[in-house]
C-alpha cells in the first residue's frame, strides 16, 4: 500500500487555519481533512500539533483511538465487518473468512484494483440482527454469504 499518496497540502494547511480558533478543534479539523484527502496522513500530524498548539502524540492519539479515522489510503469503497461478540455468535468470523477470501485481502488491506478494502470494527449497532457489515456509508444486517457477494458484485456494478 503506497502511504506517500499525494495530496493538496494548501487544502490541508487552510483546514488547519480555518477551524483552529473553534473550541475542541482537533476533531473537526480531523473529520475535514480526511473528507478532503480520504486519510490522515501522518506526515501532516506536525502542522496539526503545531496549529493547535498541542503535542503531537496528542494528535495521533486522538486520530488511532477513533477507528474512522484512516492513517492511510483506502480503496473506492471501504467494508467494515463487526466482530463484536453479538456478531460473533451470528456468525461473523465465517463472514469474515469469506470476505477475505473473495476480496482476495486481509483485514486492513486493500484489494488489487483499489476497488475495496476491508476492515474489521467492533459494534455497528446491530447486535440483534447480526453479523453486520458497513459498506462506506450503508449498512446492512443479517449479512450472509450470498448477501455479502450480492454487495460487493452491487459496488462493483456486476448484477
Amino acid at each position: 500500500m503506497n502511504t506517500q499518496t499525494p495530496f493538496d497540502l494548501a487544502a490541508v494547511e487552510a483546514i488547519i487555519a480555518q477551524r483552529k480558533a473553534t473550541p475542541g478543534a482537533l476533531l473537526p479539523i480531523l473529520h475535514d481533512i480526511q473528507g478532503v484527502v480520504g486519510y490522515i496522513p501522518p506526515s501532516i500530524v506536525p502542522a496539526i500539533a503545531e496549529g493547535l498548539n498541542i503535542s503531537r502524540a496528542e494528535v495521533h492519539g486522538v486520530i488511532t483511538y477513533y477507528h474512522f479515522f484512516r492513517q492511510h489510503p483506502v480503496g473506492e469503497h471501504v467494508v467494515q465487518i463487526c466482530r463484536a461478540e453479538a456478531c460473533q455468535a451470528r456468525g461473523c468470523e465465517a463472514l469474515a473468512d469469506h470476505a477475505k477470501e473473495l476480496l482476495g485481502c486481509d483485514f486492513h488491506g486493500t484489494t488489487d484494483d483499489n476497488k475495496f478494502t476491508l476492515q474489521t470494527v467492533y459494534c455497528l449497532g446491530q447486535c440483534a440482527s447480526g453479523p453486520a457489515i458497513q459498506i462506506d456509508d450503508d449498512l446492512y444486517a443479517r449479512v450472509s454469504k450470498e448477501k455479502f457477494n450480492s454487495l460487493i458484485q452491487a459496488k462493483r456494478g456486476v448484477q
